[in-house]
């Protein structure tokens, strides 16, 4: 009897088991109370075909979607499954500038970054006083005695008219923990010293990837900008993004990536202010009075969610030569919708025979290169393979949006995902 009902008990398990794995079941199990399209999506009669793709339904013939007369409602039925009733939600479309434009990006740090130490002769050895005192690659310097420093002449400053007997007190953060270490000043052949390299500025080409017409809000590069020596993010205290001209271009081959050579403007010709540095670029507000020129037939698109990306063809937006944005084809190979923020969610490969004529494929300063499909901003170029310069990364629209501060809809819509 015991063997009976151990026996049955394996059974229902798998039964269990293949029922919760079964694709039908994981469908009915997946469907939201709520669905939220956009207007767009409601005027074009988009919702069944926008309900199937959300719900990543294989084939369609499985899933019978009904609306009301006011779309308000739509009964969903998988197969031989109870019928759900979900809402149907519709929101204004975010509508954006599509970017390519070549820019250059300049960023200050918020405070002085250590990013190497040097050594220096004391009385019976050659020591770093930062290092010995507990500094660290990547530590900010944010005080000095008490004083707040922004320029590397902060510190200059204060080590000349220090004295060789006195302890520095600084304030450092590291991991966004601050803490203070006392370092000891010596004589070196210049001047009074620490031992340590420091740093508060990087700059760097990049391509525009959008701006939001209301708000002036835009994103760019598609990836952090990280110091050359630490490889830490820039955590910006100022920072600017300034035109930028392609003069020539190193073009990229497998195993060697290629890079825009790009010259850039003057100071005075400040387009926007940089406000963050993320894992999906660089973001900031624009100065109106000097918008970047744009065709006059350069309309505002509206954008594409994850859900709503297709394998096949696209097209990207960038400059090869001058400040002359132009298009190429490329080709989406995978896209994977994501729940949580990610910077490679999709694969893409330039198919543009003269993009790959001219760069071999993605080369450096790409980065940030909008990606237009079915009319729809959907994403950003933002690395590329190492060992395929004609394919790399490419992450969705929408993280960059949250990331840009235009994310009011996009939370609402999470909400029925």
């Amino acid at each position: 009897m015991d063997w009976g009902r151990r026996i049955t008990g394996v059974v229902l398990l798998l039964l269990f088991t293949i029922g919760i794995t079964n694709h039908t079941v994981q469908t009915l199990i997946n469907i939201p109370d709520e669905f939220i399209f956009f207007e767009s999506d409601w005027q074009n009669d988009n919702i069944v075909s926008g309900i199937q793709n959300k719900l990543n339904i294989k084939d369609k013939n499985d899933v019978q979607i009904t609306e009301n007369q006011e779309k308000s409602n739509a009964s969903i039925k998988v197969t031989s499954m109870p019928k759900k009733q979900s809402k149907i939600k519709t929101i204004p479309d975010i509508k954006l500038i599509p970017g390519g434009d070549s820019i250059g990006v300049k960023l200050q740090s918020d405070g002085i970054m250590i990013v190497g130490f040097h050594e220096i002769a004391a009385e019976k050895e050659r020591i770093s006083p930062a290092k010995e005192a507990g500094m660290k690659v990547g530590d900010r310097i944010i005080s000095i005695n008490g004083k707040k420093v922004n320029q590397l002449e902060d510190v200059v400053q204060i080590l000349e008219s220090s004295d060789t007997s006195d302890s520095l007190q600084v304030k450092v953060k590291r991991n966004n923990e601050e803490r203070n270490i006392n370092v000891k000043i010596h004589q070196g052949k210049k001047g009074n010293v620490i031992g340590a390299y420091i740093r508060n500025a990087a700059s760097g080409v990049g391509t525009l990837t959008f701006y939001e017409p209301k708000s002036g809000k835009f994103g760019a590069l598609g990836h952090v900008i990280a110091d050359s020596d630490t490889k830490k993010p820039i955590i910006v205290e100022n920072g600017t993004i300034v035109r930028s001209s392609v003069k020539s271009i190193e073009r990229g081959a497998n195993g060697k990536p290629g890079e825009k050579q790009a010259v850039l403007s003057s100071d005075n010709d400040i387009l926007g202010k940089v406000t963050k540095n993320s894992s999906f670029g660089v973001f900031g507000q624009l100065d109106t009075d000097k918008l970047l020129k744009k065709p006059s037939n350069s309309k505002p698109l509206p954008i594409a969610f994850a859900h709503e990306v297709k394998k096949g063809p696209a097209e990207i937006l960038t400059v090869v030569e001058g400040e002359k944005i132009e298009k190429f084809d490329i080709e989406i190979v995978q896209s994977v919708p994501q729940m949580h923020a990610a910077s490679k969610g999709m694969v893409i490969k330039v198919t543009d025979d003269e993009l790959l004529e001219k760069t071999g494929g993605i080369i450096q300063g790409m980065s940030g290169s909008p990606i237009i499909q079915d009319g729809k901003i959907i994403g950003a170029v933002t690395h590329v393979f190492v060992n395929d310069s004609t394919s790399g990364y490419a992450s969705h629209i929408e993280w960059m949006l949250e990331e840009a501060g235009i994310d009011t809809f996009i939370k609402e819509r999470k909400k029925a995902s």
